[in-house]
């Protein structure tokens, strides 16, 4: 099946995020985003073929594990976040060519919108956000949050720190990325 590549728009309205002292904030545009979901009885055969096409583990819980330029986040039993920067909608197409019978795939490329904020201050800024504990030892590299922001259901993830300083990433609903934007300049002054 081939996909028509639309041209990527942004999910911010095409806003700038204004960088403040201490917080860096970069949307991550044209991603490649799939929801995947284990068939009943499936988590041990999906681990084994992500382990053989893509030599990676399937995160137990709320972690994140890449390779080969693919991410997933563990969101809950049975179910990941999958992440390819530029991979577009043939992103969800590969990934469920390759896993088969085994989950179930679905595309959320034009559905989510993700930014990747780091810095000095990005803790102070996203304890604005968040009611999680990110302390660096509480919310270690690789751990994953499925949660409100503000008023804003959210996807949290941290990711190696940047240029020494604490990064992470966040996933949205497109339909609320201007809210959540205005929100997030707003905690990062």
């Amino acid at each position: 099946m081939t996909v028509a590549r639309l041209k990527s728009i942004s999910a911010f309205d095409g806003a700038q995020f204004a960088s403040t002292e201490g917080v860096a904030i970069r949307e991550l545009d044209g991603m490649g985003i799939a929801t995947v979901l284990a068939r009943k009885g499936q988590s041990s055969a999906l681990a084994a073929r992500l382990r053989g096409r893509y030599g990676m583990e399937l995160p137990n819980g709320p972690k994140l594990t890449n390779a080969n330029g693919i991410t997933l986040l563990g969101q809950g039993p049975g179910t990941w976040l999958a992440l390819r920067e530029g991979g577009g909608n043939e992103f969800a197409l590969s990934l469920r060519d390759a896993i088969g019978g085994l989950a179930s795939v679905a595309d959320q490329s034009d559905g989510l919108a993700v930014v990747q904020v780091s810095g000095a201050r990005v803790r102070e800024a996203l304890c604005k956000l968040f009611a999680v504990d990110l302390d660096a030892r509480a919310f270690q590299v690789g751990d994953v949050a499925a949660t409100p922001a503000g008023h804003v259901g959210a996807t949290l993830w941290r990711v190696e720190d940047a240029q020494g300083c604490a990064s992470f990433g966040i996933a949205v609903h497109r339909s609320f990325a201007a809210s959540f934007r205005d929100h997030l300049v707003e905690a990062a002054r």
